[in-house]
């Protein structure tokens, strides 16, 4: 067999094995999201292990020293959260009786004369409605058992996965090193040089990912702060800190961002105006995030185009759920480097130049 014939070759047997890798994760997506979540959180957490070994910290205790540092974080996250529902939660129950009030003068109204939809609320109202409800409907409760068992196995299956997620990622930044040296005499030897110098441009692309994903949280985080404390929203920084630190992980951190935001301008505000700019605040926030900060900080460190970005949160949303929507990005400037030189090589070969 001539150059040609063999390059070709090549070429057929590696696009098979890209095949067979990608149809291989498509059949095991619905169990990799623990895996994908553990990976993530490794490949982020793993330079604190190295510098903790280092200096001369056993690596299984260096492990447990920055997941430590990772639990402590996430419960003084929670200290922020959790103190902000309660006394949403406690404004709630003191305003309820002012806020059907004001739903009666002013909304009521307004839903009588548009749809001619006649609207009285109140808390005796409330408890009525809820009797006749459960009295009148003989499917509810079954229907209702019927969801909490469908919802139930949902909730199992986020348990075990966030039970996981802990296991798998101190398994990965323990055995990392090794895991790498691993891979790395599967690499047949005349590939060695050129597997290592692409893996390092890829390393080198995700540390650029993350340090545009971190402006990106400072950035957004500023500007929810000072745009919420312009709307007058008494809980401007809790929310707006919040809202900022969750950008990273799309549509969730906007969601959880406007339903903080909204319980609290409805609690504090006495008409609709308010909430209105509570809502242009965060749509602002979104606009400018999806198609100034994010493309700028984050799309073109790693070299992607905005219409790229879309599309690769959308794909890998679909595929891998959840975690998908957090691996988009890298994993799509990952590929997008095995891809330059994939076309480089492609240009090179004496296929592409046959017949010159």
């Amino acid at each position: 067999m001539n150059g040609a014939g063999i390059a070709n070759s090549r070429i057929v047997a590696w696009l098979a094995i890209a095949l067979a890798a990608c149809a291989l994760l498509w059949l095991l997506s619905p169990i990799l999201a623990p895996f994908l979540a553990g990976g993530i959180l490794a490949y982020i957490l793993n330079p604190l292990v190295d510098r903790l070994a280092r200096r001369r910290v056993p690596r299984t205790l260096a492990v447990t020293l920055v997941l430590l540092i990772v639990v402590l974080a996430l419960v003084a996250l929670l200290l922020v959260v959790l103190p902000l529902f309660y006394k949403e939660l406690r404004m709630l129950a003191d305003r309820l009786p002012a806020f059907l009030d004001w739903l009666n003068l002013s909304v009521a109204p307004w839903l009588r004369a548009t749809f001619d939809l006649d609207l009285q609320l109140d808390l005796e109202s409330l408890r009525a409605l809820a009797t006749e409800v459960l009295q009148s409907n003989q499917d509810l409760l079954p229907t209702l058992l019927g969801s909490i068992r469908i919802g139930g196995l949902a909730l199992v299956g986020l348990l075990v996965t966030l039970l996981l997620v802990p296991v798998v990622l101190f398994f990965m930044l323990r055995d990392w090193n090794e895991m790498l040296a691993r891979l790395d005499r599967l690499v047949p030897r005349g590939m060695v040089e050129r597997v290592r110098a692409i893996a390092s441009e890829i390393d080198a692309v995700l540390a650029e990912f993350l340090r545009g994903q971190l402006l990106v949280i400072v950035i957004m985080s500023i500007y929810y702060v000072l745009a919420l404390w312009l709307a007058r929203l008494e809980f401007a920084l809790p929310i707006g800190l919040i809202t900022g630190m969750l950008v990273f992980i799309p549509y969730i951190g906007a969601f959880t961002g406007v339903l903080l935001g909204t319980i609290a301008a409805l609690l504090q505000f006495d008409s609709l105006t308010g909430v209105a700019f509570v809502w242009l605040a965060f749509g602002l926030g979104q606009l400018i995030e999806g198609t100034l900060v994010t493309p700028l900080l984050v799309g073109e460190r790693i070299g992607l185009h905005p219409v790229a970005v879309i599309f690769a949160l959308l794909a890998f949303g679909q595929v891998f759920g959840f975690f998908g929507l957090l691996l988009a990005l890298p994993a799509s400037a990952a590929v997008l480097v095995g891809l330059r030189h994939m076309h480089a090589a492609y240009l090179a070969s004496a296929l592409y130049r046959q017949g010159q």
